[in-house]
């Protein structure tokens, strides 16, 4: 029987991803939607919208701790995100490369800024 080989090669590259990388994204999403009920259930407890009232939720300590645990989600959960739209859509190796050097810069500086904000409040 013959072998009919359809289409090009195809050329499997970074296959090693795929589960590791589905399931953090779902306990970054898990921990985003989490703190975002937090968020919401403090805020009406609350009751304010001032600046002393946000001031006043963030001055606690626990709080910048599950926010910086929120946002270290959502930097993670982006950095895996774009990575996979640089894999699958800019094929030369070279910018490829550059811009997920870039993405994760930009990624680390925007964690390093969140870090600033949290804890001068």
């Amino acid at each position: 029987m013959p072998v009919y080989n359809v289409g090009p090669k195809r050329l499997v590259v970074g296959a090693h991803y795929g589960l590791k990388d589905w399931i953090i994204q779902r306990v970054t999403a898990i921990v985003m939607a989490v703190f975002t009920i937090v968020l919401l259930v403090a805020y009406f407890v609350a009751g304010s919208a001032t600046y002393e009232g946000w001031a006043g939720l963030f001055s606690n300590q626990l709080m910048k701790l599950l926010t910086f645990l929120a946002l270290i989600s959502v930097f993670y959960h982006a950095w895996i995100g774009m990575r996979d739209i640089w894999m699958d859509y800019i094929k030369p190796l070279g910018i490829r490369f550059a811009l997920q050097i870039l993405s994760a810069l930009y990624l680390l500086a925007c964690a390093a800024y969140a870090v600033q904000i949290l804890w001068k409040v």
